[in-house]
């Protein structure tokens, strides 16, 4: 029994990978410094409310923004990413492997 040629298709599989690896890596860092921004964002509502100058209706946030929190809404955030990123690519394997490594890494 002979093995099937996987010369053509080792590129693919390499770029795919690599390109998931970037995107996953880029991903995290951007995603760290949204955090900080929110983060920040928050202390400035902070002093900007204990100075009197603006009032923050916190069970109202927290009522708008716990249904994007949830689970499912999660798990179809992710799956609409994975979806988009991998569109019309011939090594969209690749690219997800590489790019859970470069979520990891990042």
């Amino acid at each position: 029994m002979e093995l099937p040629d996987l010369t053509p298709y080792l590129g693919q599989m390499t770029f795919g990978g690599l390109a998931g690896y970037a995107v996953g890596y880029a991903l995290k860092k951007v995603g760290r410094l949204l955090a900080i921004a929110l983060g920040l964002l928050f202390v400035a509502l902070q002093l900007l409310a204990q100075a009197g100058y603006v009032e923050v209706d916190w069970t109202r946030i927290q009522r708008d923004v716990e249904p994007l929190l949830q689970q499912p809404g999660l798990k179809g955030l992710w799956e609409r990413l994975v979806s988009t990123l991998t569109y019309n690519l011939p090594f969209g394997a690749s690219f997800v492997g590489g790019l859970v490594l470069g979520l990891r890494a990042g």
